[in-house]
């Protein structure tokens, strides 16, 4: 086998084990091993299956099909800086995170990153995998970028029925008030655009998140990343 194929075969492994332990073995597995033991065993998956997929993203050939220039970075630079408010956003009031006060939290008026998407942190990730794909588009980048936009927006698809069978009717009037898709609230017509602008706090620390990890990227050895690019 390739290294082009097993890492495609790696990534799959990836992603369909977090979707069949998150979903149809979940409640057989946590009978049988209990909360603590499930909990173990998908941790141990998670790592197992990611390792792997790492392993055979850096044996892959890194190959570059094209360069996006400056153009596929200053896109990538905004639609990171919108990741981070959205990834900083998501960690307050989150009615999706198993947090004690979440039934509290879905029955308020969506606000902010809210407003925007119920599941901002999954649309987070989902974003900073796009972005690697315009930055870095090599055939390696395009699957394993792929393996964390399907798991993050396939999970937040299948967290919505998860959720709904745990909470019920408060889940199912947070989804009605509040969408999937960013911006679609809005452009339905159901939330207001006001109503999606972050608070002052969101926006101040989602900004130096995305300041220091675009700093640490070229820290780390990748390529100098947004507006470091420009003002280094």
């Amino acid at each position: 086998m390739d290294a082009m194929t097993m890492l495609i075969v790696a990534s799959v492994a990836f992603v369909g084990s977090h979707f069949v332990l998150s979903h149809p073995l979940r409640a057989p597995l946590a009978r049988r091993l209990g909360e603590g033991g499930f909990r173990g065993l998908y941790s141990l998956v998670a790592l197992a299956t990611f390792g792997w997929m790492l392993w055979a993203w850096r044996a892959a050939p890194d190959r570059v099909d094209y360069n996006g220039g400056d153009t596929a970075w200053i896109v990538a630079t905004a639609l990171m800086w919108v990741a981070s408010v959205l990834l900083v956003g998501s960690f307050s009031g989150n009615p999706a995170l198993p947090a004690p006060g979440a039934s509290r939290a879905a029955l308020r008026d969506p606000r902010g990153v809210f407003a925007i998407t119920r599941h901002p942190m999954m649309w987070s990730f989902a974003i900073w995998g796009l972005v690697h794909v315009l930055i870095a588009p090599s055939a390696r980048n395009h699957v394993l970028m792929l393996a964390i936009i399907v798991l993050a927006l396939g999970g937040a698809f299948g967290q919505d029925g998860k959720k709904e069978r745990l909470m019920g009717d408060v889940w199912h009037g947070w989804r009605a008030k509040t969408a999937y898709v960013p911006f679609a609230a809005q452009l339905t017509g159901r939330l207001s655009w006001g109503a999606a602008m972050p608070s002052p706090g969101v926006l101040a620390i989602g900004t130096l998140v995305w300041l220091g990890a675009s700093w640490a990227h070229a820290a780390a050895g990748a390529p100098v990343a947004g507006l470091w690019r420009w003002i280094g």
